[in-house]
């Protein structure tokens, strides 16, 4: 695998997080992240509050992501072809104006259940956008052999907003209240905003002489079938997730029979276990085939485990447990994916891990809020962990003959 020399030094990931034109840019991200869970847990529990609906925490699930399936076809081109840097300002920008806008509304007691969707599907475009572009533009901010740890630490970021945003969130929404919530992750798109002013690109990517397609990027991951199940490696783990995100709010009430402002404990354990990955494993992984497969298994085994948990502490313990698999693969199947691809190419690419990371949530949503709204949250919990299981099982058994087909 290219760019993996170096990557377990711990000199060496100090030697980036010191360096000028990379730690204000994580900076800002990391605020931005935590800001993005405010916004999550903030409108999932006030739609619930409002409607009482499991259906409805799918709806609104799906509604933050679904952009990502519009879009893909040209956000990866965008990222490809014109300025990363303007393009991830531009993003954050309108999504600082659009959480604005519902700050304004809840504060005034404006919000229902149709302007919570529609600003969700609403910013969910900024989304579609920014993420492409954003895991394109970390590697053109550090010298080539620097490229892994980058990457590594980049997952950091998101993982410690993932961490502390969702707690902090349940603190101020059970104090202050929604608005507050929603206040704060406006403002915390000027912190990227800022992070983004202060650093300079090491490189320029040359524009393609055509406009960049995403068929291309397809055909090129359907070419390799390893590059094709690192994609499915990121979709599954990522569904894996989602029933402590959208259905949070019904387990901490219906389940474990506590204030519903308290749900962001579920997703700050899992946050907890991908943060201690961050810092104990996360910069010597690799996508190796057992590497994937480890984490996988946590992953698959915590949700299914926290399922069927009889108390919130047993729950709580299992949600680090796959937080742990889940930082695990997401670091080492998104790192092997950017590394194997040209930079020309990164953009689409990374427009398909989108899809994968993202993209797959407003189908994950759905369905969690479906099948809970007549089979129960527990089942719905358990059925998401499957795909993850399925994925540990076709490493075992399908990983070499894929190798010796790419060969």
């Amino acid at each position: 695998m290219a760019g993996g020399a170096g990557q377990g030094s711990i000199g060496q990931t100090l030697r980036v997080l010191r360096n000028r034109n990379v730690y204000p840019y994580l900076i800002g991200n990391m605020f931005s992240s935590t800001g993005t869970w405010f916004q999550t847990l903030a409108q999932a529990i006030l739609i619930y509050r409002l409607t009482h609906s499991t259906f409805l925490l799918g709806v609104i699930g799906f509604s933050q992501y679904a952009a990502v399936f519009v879009f893909a076809p040209i956000a990866g081109g965008v990222a490809d072809r014109f300025d990363r840097r303007r393009v991830l300002m531009g993003s954050q920008a309108f999504a600082f104006a659009i959480t604005a806008l519902l700050t304004v509304i809840t504060a005034t007691g404006h919000a229902t259940p149709a302007v919570l969707i529609v600003l969700a599907l609403v910013l969910g475009c900024s989304n579609a956008f920014s993420n492409p572009t954003m895991m394109s533009f970390v590697p053109s901010l550090v010298e080539e052999q620097f490229l892994a740890t980058a990457l590594a630490l980049n997952s950091v970021t998101f993982n410690i907003g993932r961490a502390i945003g969702p707690v902090l969130a349940a603190v101020i929404i059970n104090t202050l209240g929604p608005t507050w919530a929603f206040g704060m992750n406006s403002v915390s798109y000027l912190a990227l905003i800022a992070g983004l002013l202060l650093v300079r690109p090491l490189r320029v990517t040359p524009k393609p002489k055509e406009r960049p397609r995403l068929l291309e990027a397809v055909k090129l991951v359907m070419h390799d079938r390893r590059l094709l199940f690192l994609l499915y490696v990121i979709a599954a783990i990522n569904l894996a997730t989602d029933p402590a995100i959208t259905l949070g709010p019904a387990f901490i009430t219906k389940v474990f029979h506590h204030r519903d402002s308290l749900a962001g404990l579920l997703v700050g354990a899992f946050g907890a276990g991908a943060v201690l990955a961050a810092f104990t494993v996360a910069h010597k992984l690799h996508g190796s085939r057992r590497v994937l497969t480890a984490a996988l298994l946590c992953s698959g085994i915590g949700i299914a485990g926290f399922a069927v948990s009889p108390i919130l502490p047993v729950a709580l313990a299992l949600l680090v447990l796959m937080g742990f698999g889940y930082l695990s693969a997401n670091t080492a199947a998104t790192s092997r994916l950017q590394l194997e691809v040209a930079d020309e190419q990164r953009g689409r690419v990374m427009a398909l891990w989108s899809i994968a990371f993202l993209g797959v949530r407003p189908i994950g949503s759905l369905l969690d809020g479906a099948i809970a709204s007549f089979a129960g949250v527990r089942i719905a919990a358990f059925l998401m962990a499957l795909p993850a299981l399925a994925g540990a099982a076709a490493l075992l058994f399908l990983w070499p003959r894929m190798r010796r087909n790419a060969a």
